[in-house]
């Protein structure tokens, strides 16, 4: 524990299938307390049942949703990764998912995920870039995205609708490699 009375060390990994009792109560209690910054709801979420969770977490290389576990084995936090399929969508990634429980914010949980996603993604084979969408009332996340490279490429207004309230999306991506935007390709006599 540091001073602040919270733990400094956790370990990062892959969330199993057999952890589904566990994953799941955490992700329904994103939802719930944060319903603007999902696209699935609690209400819907919590229809489904447990064989049907489980079937949906992966453990492959392109297809995973990490955790972040306290010493104690408590899960604190989660981010979930998904290579885009399709011949065309084969070089891209996404992040999905992300969630840190209120008790161990601060700790630089979401940085670490965010690290060891990109890690992880630099070593597979054809990937050139990793999308994500974060709402636009949530500052901290999106700072941590642009300290690791993330860029804005678009913002979809009223992208989430909860109880009313219209949230607009920031669409963003990392890179691994240079690449070059729209205008430099028209300059350079791109095709369009």
């Amino acid at each position: 524990m540091n001073e602040n009375g919270k733990q400094e060390t956790y370990i990062i990994r892959n969330i199993k299938r057999d952890e589904a009792d566990v994953y799941w109560p955490f992700r329904l209690e994103a939802l719930k307390t944060h319903p603007e910054a999902f696209g699935a709801s609690f209400e819907w979420s919590i229809q489904i049942p447990m064989n049907e969770v489980q079937e949906r977490i992966h453990n492959e290389p392109d297809d995973y949703i990490l955790g972040a576990y306290t010493t104690e084995g408590t899960l604190a936090g989660m981010m979930g990764f998904k290579r885009e399929h399709g011949l065309k969508l084969r070089h891209k990634g996404m992040i999905w998912s992300v969630y840190v429980a209120p008790l161990y914010r601060g700790c630089g949980l979401a940085s670490r995920m965010l690290s060891e996603v990109l890690d992880r993604g630099r070593h597979l084979e054809g990937i050139k870039q990793i999308n994500l969408s974060v709402v636009t009332t949530n500052e901290s996340a999106r700072r941590l995205y642009e300290r690791y490279g993330f860029e804005v490429y678009g913002i979809e207004r009223n992208a989430l609708e909860v109880h009313g309230q219209g949230y607009d999306e920031a669409h963003m991506n990392y890179f691994y490699t240079g690449h070059s935007t729209w205008n430099e390709d028209i300059t350079a006599g791109g095709v369009l």
